[in-house]
């Protein structure tokens, strides 16, 4: 069979509520960034492993109440009062900061300017990370226990239902319609995590142009089982 040339084209990830699937492992998390007007001294930590939903939570969050969304890593340089003035920020990936003390000064001032200490709160702030914070290796003191006083919600690994739910979610990113059968082919074959969901479609899709094909169960099979004869008759 002739392959054809596949381009790395960019895709469009949804970060729109409506593009987020609620689940028994991110329900507690929905729920308690929902009542950010509640959280105890104004702030938040959002936990949970890499890719399982932190960032589209966070983008749900930011567009539902005003705030600013910056990368931990981009505090450096940033104008943090600009920032602060937003009166809710959230900050993404902030264990990654940690041994740099330009960033983590950055936070600690971030921080300080949208939480008065012993006053009313003055704003809101909502950090996410894969850890909490005793784990992150923090060299500055007043920011580690900053960072530990924060209320802390989860977000557990992905059930079927939210494996399901992320699949069907990235194959409509790259515009990808699938057969049913595809779907719960995948969930029981793969890593229970959002990244290697996003590797599998990734992958699936590059396959699919490369042969100019489309995504089916068969494809999956042969990508997933490379003894299946991928000029056979597709089933689907």
């Amino acid at each position: 069979m002739t392959r054809q040339l596949a381009f790395d084209l960019p895709v469009r990830e949804a970060f729109l509520r409506e593009d987020f699937f609620t689940s028994p492992a991110n329900a507690a998390a929905l729920s308690a960034l929902a009542g950010g007007q509640s959280w105890p001294a104004g702030k938040m930590l959002l936990v949970g492993p890499a890719g399982s939903g932190k960032s589209h939570l966070a983008h749900i969050w930011t567009a539902e109440h005003g705030a600013k969304l910056i990368d931990a890593r981009d505090l450096v340089g940033a104008d943090l009062p600009a920032l602060a003035a937003h009166g809710a920020v959230a900050v993404e990936d902030a264990d990654r900061i940690a041994g740099d003390r330009a960033a983590e000064t950055a936070l600690f001032h971030l921080h300080n300017m949208l939480i008065q200490t012993g006053q009313a709160v003055a704003g809101r702030l909502l950090i996410t990370a894969t850890t909490p914070p005793r784990d992150w290796g923090l060299i500055l003191p007043d920011l580690q226990s900053r960072m530990q006083a924060a209320s802390l919600t989860r977000i557990a690994p992905p059930d079927d239902a939210l494996m399901s739910a992320v699949l069907i979610k990235l194959f409509s990113d790259r515009q990808i319609a699938v057969p049913p059968n595809l779907i719960p082919y995948l969930v029981q074959r793969i890593e229970r995590s959002i990244d290697a969901a996003r590797d599998v479609v990734a992958k699936l899709d590059g396959l699919a142009l490369a042969l100019g094909r489309p995504v089916t169960r068969a494809l999956a099979a042969a990508y997933m089982g490379p003894m299946v004869d991928l000029d056979s008759r597709d089933p689907d």
